[in-house]
């Protein structure tokens, strides 16, 4: 899974398939979420509430840019780095 961003110990990692609905992986310590990126719901696992607080936070602001990671790896290219959050 490429790495697509990574703040305050927080790791943004992408896997890919045509059969999911597009969604982020972000991982903290032993935690993990999985966020569905058009409606930016939590569609599995857990965290501290601090955490997905922050995970939300930057994924409403790289919503689009997140986007484009996914329609990128669906065709086999490299999806490109977002930003941290601020």
């Amino acid at each position: 899974m490429p790495v697509l961003s990574k703040f305050y110990g927080i790791v943004i990692r992408m896997l890919t398939a045509r059969a999911l609905t597009p969604r982020f992986h972000a991982l903290y310590g032993g935690a993990e979420l999985i966020v569905e990126i058009p409606t930016l719901r939590i569609i599995n696992g857990s965290a501290p509430l601090r955490v997905v607080e922050l995970v939300l936070e930057w994924a409403a602001q790289h919503q689009r840019e997140l986007m484009e990671a996914w329609n990128r790896s669906l065709r086999a290219l490299p999806p490109p780095p977002i930003a941290p959050l601020q």
